[in-house]
């Protein structure tokens, strides 16, 4: 099975792991991996990893994401979002379009944001949304987080609600349910998420995300799934995320074989050290043009 990452478009009404169990009926592999759960409810791009590529997934989670969003104002649920049970309404009518945008201000930039008490944080070694969903009261502790853009791109006022369509480009850990929450809470008519969808993940965007089929559903399926065409290679994506250095023939054996080894190359504290083929040999750590590995892929796919 050849490793790689799957940019996946996730639909709404199935779990991230719904998304992963899908990839491995596929692929035919159990070694795939997320790099961040998408809620139930939402839409968009998760990154997967298959194989050995599983392995760099702990650098793609804290990459900054960008969603577009649909917040309603007028009313607060017990979950930030449409999957929950009202909990308040008020009659949103008043609420002027310069007050929307001064509440969109507010929410820009460095932000200590308390989570839903129904996201999936551990507390005491349990997920907060299994707490809340057994009745407990579940406190979590706010975070910082950055809200880069908040962008109003469309209002809708239908009764005494309305409608806002947002794009927000975030920091790794923001909940997007937790902004239409506190957007609501400071306009003093409540508010929750009704549409969710991620486009972008670093450089890697939906547009060039594949949708899944259900080999369940259709067993045809995982023959007719393109994987070679669909997985990018690991050291595609290494290069769209780190600074590259070209190995020669002797410096990628000793590299596979976890030397430290001697790379002319700029101080990094993460480089993607390429073989003479173009293969990703491993990520390095570069000081004072000495190579120290970080994360070394298997020897067999390294060495021709």
């Amino acid at each position: 099975m050849t490793s790689g990452l799957l940019l996946v478009d996730k639909p709404s009404g199935i779990t991230s792991h719904d998304v992963v169990a899908r990839a491995r009926r596929l692929l035919g592999t159990r070694k795939v991996g997320h790099a961040g759960t998408l809620d139930p409810m939402a839409t968009g791009l998760l990154l997967l990893g298959v194989e050995s590529a599983t392995r760099l997934l702990s650098y793609l989670v804290g990459l900054d994401k960008e969603y577009t969003a649909t917040i309603r104002l007028g009313a607060a649920t017990d979950t930030d979002d449409a999957d929950g049970e009202i909990v308040s309404r008020a009659d949103a009518r008043g609420v002027g379009d310069a007050a929307i945008a001064a509440g969109i201000a507010a929410l820009t930039g460095p932000l200590e944001q308390i989570p839903s008490s129904f996201s999936a944080i551990k507390v005491d070694g349990r997920r907060a949304y299994d707490l809340a969903r057994a009745g407990h009261e579940v406190t979590l502790a706010a975070r910082p987080v950055v809200i880069r853009t908040f962008e109003l791109l469309a209002t809708r006022r239908e009764g005494a609600v309305i409608d806002l369509e947002v794009r927000v480009e975030c920091s790794s850990g923001t909940y997007i349910r937790s902004l239409a929450r506190d957007l609501g809470a400071g306009l003093g008519v409540g508010g929750h998420l009704t549409a969710l969808r991620r486009t972008r993940v670093g450089p890697f965007a939906v547009a060039d995300a594949v949708e899944l089929p259900d080999p369940r559903a259709d067993p045809d399926a995982v023959a007719r799934f393109p994987a070679a065409e669909v997985l990018l290679d690991p050291a595609d994506v290494a290069a769209r995320l780190f600074p590259v250095v070209r190995l020669d023939g002797d410096t990628t054996r000793d590299l596979a074989h976890g030397k430290r080894v001697a790379i002319d190359a700029p101080d990094a504290e993460v480089a993607a050290a390429l073989t003479p083929e173009g293969r990703l040999a491993a990520l390095v750590e570069i000081r004072a043009e000495r190579a120290r590995v970080l994360l070394g892929l298997p020897t067999a796919e390294v060495l021709p």
